[in-house]
């Protein structure tokens, strides 16, 4: 279930808001295209477009989070993005059914796959798992330098 971004004039907006989108999935449905058009439309509306590399970082952090949290705690989870009111922060919270906090594999450049969290912890100034009753929560923050 995807909660949409609303719906209002810049000028509407409280400029002290911070944007935010959330959505939840189940077993069957991987999320991960989803989630990488959600934080593509919030950025917009922040005022970094989607050719920015601010925008294509976020995009990249996004898809690997989310597509970890699907391939290793298969279940239901959740994504929730907010970005804080001045657009220079994007925090990016993961949620999902194992206990296990994400560690990062030895890097080993002959190996297809495994580098994600590698690229995560280059590019966002935090990443830090909390514990939940029902599994974790990664959550990343990531520095939106620049925008329209």
């Amino acid at each position: 279930m995807a909660i949409p971004l609303t719906e209002q004039a810049p000028d509407e907006r409280e400029p002290t808001a911070p944007l935010r989108y959330s959505t939840v999935w189940d077993a069957d449905h991987p999320p991960v295209a989803e989630a990488r058009q959600a934080v593509r439309a919030l950025l917009t509306r922040a005022g970094h477009p989607p050719e920015h590399r601010a925008s294509q970082d976020a995009e990249l952090v996004v898809s690997e989070l989310v597509t970890n949290a699907y391939r290793h705690a298969p279940g239901p989870g959740g994504l929730e993005l907010e970005v804080i009111p001045d657009a220079a922060l994007l925090r990016i919270a993961v949620r999902d059914g194992s206990p296990r906090p994400p560690e990062p594999r030895d890097r080993d450049a002959r190996r297809v796959g495994g580098h994600g969290l590698h690229l995560v912890t280059q590019l966002c100034a935090q990443l830090h798992t909390i514990a939940l009753e029902t599994g974790k929560q990664v959550v990343a923050h990531l520095h939106l330098p620049g925008r329209n």
